[in-house]
Parts: structure tokens; sequence; C-alpha cells
């Protein structure tokens, strides 16, 4: 799958500013809601986007070593370390971070998935709703149904079931049939859970109940 570089990170820099401006309106209690990320509320997602932007490839590699080569805990030191106290001290290091290019050594789609899934990870803790471009959601898409979730994908949990987006050429795999936005696609094979009415067809339940397997 080729996916432009700069066409990424414009992308990528538009979610963030979109993302700053919804948590400038937060309340401190919003700052605290759980999210679908197990053990994560809406400012450890902020945190991790914040340690994910400033991460190089270099530094993921020590950091991993300082990790004992444990994902889980790599991320969970990077959010000990970027949670600020005041989650006004956290929105003012994000948005520091807004136009950074720096990325860990993984594709470049990564930085899409990223951008989208938490962003809605944010989003939906809070009651909100994000606007995201469809056709860079089906590229994210499109790269989780290529990785596997050991790696952080979804390919698994679209096995034997064919995906076809609503508003994005997007039509993938062979067998019971799940309709939705890209986006439900996508927060479906990321592992998120999702409401009753975004996807439908006879595969539908099949993949909403693999995404909270």
């Amino acid at each position: 799958m080729n996916v432009k570089r700069t066409t990424v990170w414009t992308t990528v820099h538009h979610e963030r500013t979109a993302l700053l401006r919804d948590l400038g309106a937060l309340t401190p209690e919003q700052w605290s809601a759980p999210t679908a990320c197990t053990g994560w509320d809406v400012h450890d997602v902020v945190a991790h986007l914040i340690d994910s932007a400033k991460t190089t490839r270099t530094a993921f590699v020590r950091s991993m070593i300082a990790a004992r080569f444990d994902f889980d805990r790599q991320n969970a030191l990077g959010v000990a370390r970027e949670r600020r106290r005041d989650p006004e001290k956290t929105l003012a290091a994000f948005r520091s971070v807004r136009y950074r290019t720096s990325t860990p050594p993984a594709a470049i789609a990564t930085r899409l998935v990223e951008a989208f899934v938490h962003g809605e990870d944010i989003r939906r803790a809070v009651g909100l709703s994000g606007d995201y471009p469809p056709g860079q959601v089906a590229s994210a898409l499109k790269f989780q149904l290529r990785t596997t979730v050991k790696m952080g994908g979804g390919k698994e949990r679209a096995q034997g079931l064919r995906l076809i987006a609503s508003d994005a050429p997007v039509d993938i795999g062979t067998g019971p049939e799940a309709h939705g936005s890209a986006l439900a696609l996508l927060l479906a094979v990321s592992g998120r859970p999702l409401n009753p009415d975004e996807l439908t067809g006879p595969g539908a339940q099949t993949l909403a109940e693999r995404a909270t397997a």
C-alpha cells in the first residue's frame, strides 16, 4: 500500500489541531473519563499521544530496552513521563508537539491509525464525535487489515468476513458482509467497541464481538 508521507503528516497535523480544540473545552472531570484503552483515561491517552509524537526511531529503541521489550510497559512508561499533574499543562505539552513529524520505526500509515483511533478514544469517552477524512481513514483501515493483532493491527478480527465501507472505496475480504463507515470498520478491527447501529450486514455481529473479545 502506497501512502504518501506528506499527505500523512498533513492529515496528522490537522487531526492534532482539531483534537486540541476539543480538549480545550473539556472539564476536569472529563479529563478523568475512562476510554476504550484499558486502564487509560482521557488524560492518559493525551499523554500517550505526546509521547508518540516525540518518539524518534532511536528513542524508540532506547525506550524498548528500558521496558525490557514489553510494548505495554513501554507505553506505560511513556504515559507516566508525559502526563502532567494539571491537565492544562498536558494540553500545553500536546500543543507544543502539534507539528512534529517524529515517528517510531513503523510504517507511516501507523500515524494515521494513531490519530484517528486515539482521537475517537478520547472523543467517545466524553460524548463527542470527530469529522475525519474518509479517504485517509480508508488508508488506515487497509493498513490495519494487513497487520496482525500482535503488531497492533486487526487482520485476525476481519478474517472470514467481507468489510465494505459506506463512505470510502473499501471492499475487502470474503465471507459474510459487514457494512459501516470507514471509521467504524477501522475502530472495530482496532479492537474498539462500537454503538449497535454502526455496523450492518450478516457479518456485523461477528466483527463487533471480535472487536471487544
